[in-house]
């Protein structure tokens, strides 16, 4: 299974990155496998960041949300503004 993963705001700037695609090993199905399946690549700043959101094909989603081939998946920390 290949997703597309966007990475926003302060997870952006730290990891050098706006995006990936990234292919998956089998039996990772959910956002929350997704993200510990990214620490254990190397993408620690998933595991520290403090009430990390996540979105799925643009929609917010929980940790225990589906994913399937294709999906687009967007991590960012909350954001405040004015």
């Amino acid at each position: 299974m290949s997703v597309n993963i966007l990475y926003f705001a302060g997870l952006k700037e730290a990891l050098g990155l706006s995006g990936e695609s990234v292919d998956l090993p089998a039996g990772i199905v959910t956002v929350g496998g997704l993200r510990d399946w990214l620490v254990s690549q190397g993408r620690d700043q998933l595991a520290t960041a403090k009430n990390l959101r996540c979105a799925v094909n643009q929609d917010m989603a929980k940790l225990d949300a589906a994913i399937q081939d294709g999906d687009e998946v967007a991590f960012f920390p909350p954001v405040t503004g004015g």
